[in-house]
């Protein structure tokens, strides 16, 4: 196994096939930050997300998904351009992976790709010695998407930061306030269809355990790009509080809790969720 790998893996307590699962995915997302910033994708685009607070911000639960954002609008972005530096860093650190853009039914802001490598096969790079593979079908892949949105809102606030592993490299981060913005963006506004997304409730006590501000004037331009904020309309921190007391409100929670339930450790965490837990806290947001 490559050593850098080997020393990314170590912090992990693997013991059941989904964790291993789900540690050789979190390495392999990092590997394609990596690549992603060597190949100078950070030079137009910013990280933020739930997997961006991860690693950067120390949450903790998993995040599938590695989701970035242009940091001025661009419709013309072509994200295949940086496939071939991806593939090439993957496999200099062992990775036999191939990396694919996700063909859109309808036109969207949001450009997707897949990287994509046999499960199997990794599980075995990764615990040599544990028989990690048995019970993976020969078939299975082990998917890292990841999503650009080409249009973003005004406002946010970028920083550059590091990372030592596999090697020393450069990520262009939202700022906590910004993607705190974005969060609650998402509790108000995502279409949760036939299941509440618990993780974003989950990220949203996270932040406000940090105290993190919102970065008001980010989620004020989203909301107004999304159509729930009207044309001039002032976004204050009185009326924000009053939108997510409403959201919370109308919350299946024990929907929410199933959801959020595989992605982390101690569910006990989840013994209070509510109204009113939700509408408590909310008292205390606050706006840099």
């Amino acid at each position: 196994m490559n050593s850098a790998i080997e020393r990314m893996l170590a912090p992990y307590e693997a013991v059941t096939l989904a964790d291993r699962k789900n540690a050789t995915k979190e390495v392999i997302q990092e590997i394609v930050l990596c690549g992603l910033s060597r190949a100078g994708f950070f030079d137009r685009a910013a990280f933020y997300g739930g997997t961006a607070l991860r690693i950067f911000y120390g949450l903790d639960r998993f995040s599938e998904d590695l989701d970035f954002s242009l940091m001025t609008p661009d419709a013309f972005f072509e994200l295949s351009r940086y496939f071939t530096g991806l593939e090439k860093e993957a496999r200099s650190f062992g990775l036999n992976v191939e990396v694919s853009k996700k063909d859109k039914a309808n036109e969207s802001d949001i450009h997707s790709a897949f990287l994509k490598g046999n499960t199997r096969e990794h599980l075995l790079m990764f615990y040599p010695a544990d028989d990690a593979e048995s019970g993976v079908a020969p078939d299975e892949k082990i998917k890292v998407k990841f999503e650009v949105d080409v249009n973003p809102p005004a406002h946010a606030h970028f920083r550059r930061t590091y990372r030592l592993l596999p090697v020393p490299y450069e990520v262009n981060l939202y700022d906590e306030p910004s993607l705190f913005a974005r969060k609650i963006h998402a509790v108000l506004c995502r279409g949760w269809k036939n299941r509440v997304k618990g993780r974003d409730l989950y990220d949203y006590l996270f932040y406000l355990s940090r105290k993190t501000p919102v970065n008001l004037p980010h989620l004020g331009a989203r909301l107004a790009q999304t159509g729930h904020l009207a044309e001039g309309e002032q976004l204050d921190l009185a009326s924000l509080r009053k939108m997510l007391t409403e959201r919370f409100a109308a919350i299946d929670f024990a929907d929410a809790k199933r959801d959020v339930e595989p992605f982390i450790g101690d569910t006990r965490t989840l013994d209070l969720w509510g109204a009113d837990l939700f509408g408590e806290v909310t008292r205390s947001l606050c706006a840099e």
